[in-house]
């Protein structure tokens, strides 16, 4: 039982990664290098905590990508 939770666990987290990786593709980032990207993914966590006209801005661009409107 446990390793069925454990294998359903690594297959979720599996799925997320990709989700995410799809997001990098999406935004045009795929062959950017990884440091850039990480780098810039740090650099964002610190804006968006403080500063949430920055978040609302982000999820406004984010939302028309998705061809949708902002939440």
């Amino acid at each position: 039982m446990n390793q069925a939770a454990s294998s359903e666990a690594r297959k979720k987290d599996t799925r997320e990664k990709i989700e995410l990786g799809g997001l990098i593709a999406k935004a045009g980032l795929r062959y950017e290098k990884r440091a850039v990207l990480l780098g810039a993914l740090i650099e964002l966590d610190h804006r968006l905590k403080s500063d949430d006209a920055e978040r609302a801005r982000l999820a406004a661009i984010g939302a028309k990508a998705f061809g949708y409107d902002a939440e």
